[in-house]
């Protein structure tokens, strides 16, 4: 499955699109307690969406799928800035195409982005859904800690790139 990655530009269309994901996806929003999940305000997405563009460390990127439909997005962390490790902050896939290969290939394009680099990630403890997704694809946890922004108990976990080849 081919999927193709480009900068968020934030126009309506990929506000609209954002905020389909994230209403098909009412389970991480009761896990995360990040939006209601019987109710996710259009608004609220576009906020989300918007934060990372005050900060050039940080990216949005949205996945596309051969017919260019946005299938999910995500928000980096170039570098962190403690470590210098890239960080995925949030990758959601539309609910509405669960287990068809869409997360495992926006997974891989990011990956082939950050080839060369230790990789990492922190998964929500109250979200085993997400460890079991993130553990099949090879990360490894590293430790245990409350995330920054709201203290919820998370995993951290990584999965070291160096050894990838880009494609010349």
């Amino acid at each position: 499955m081919g999927l193709t990655l480009a900068l968020a530009k934030l126009d309506e269309a990929e506000i609209g699109a954002a905020h389909e994901i994230c209403v098909a996806n009412p389970d991480f929003w009761r896990r995360s307690g990040d939006f209601d999940p019987d109710d996710v305000p259009r608004s609220g997405v576009e906020q989300m969406l918007r934060e990372p563009f005050e900060d050039p460390n940080r990216e949005v990127v949205f996945a596309r799928d051969e017919s260019g439909r946005i299938v999910g997005f995500a928000e980096l962390l170039l570098e962190h800035p403690r470590t210098g490790h890239p960080w995925i902050g949030l990758l959601v896939i539309d609910g509405r195409l669960r287990r068809q290969g869409h997360g495992r290939a926006f997974v891989a394009a990011l990956e082939a982005r950050f080839c060369g680099a230790d990789l990492r990630l922190a998964a929500l403890e109250s979200n085993p859904d997400a460890l079991a997704f993130w553990t099949a694809l090879g990360y490894e946890e590293i430790y245990r800690a409350p995330d920054i922004e709201k203290g919820r108990p998370s995993i951290v976990m990584h999965k070291d790139l160096q050894s990838c080849k880009r494609d010349l």
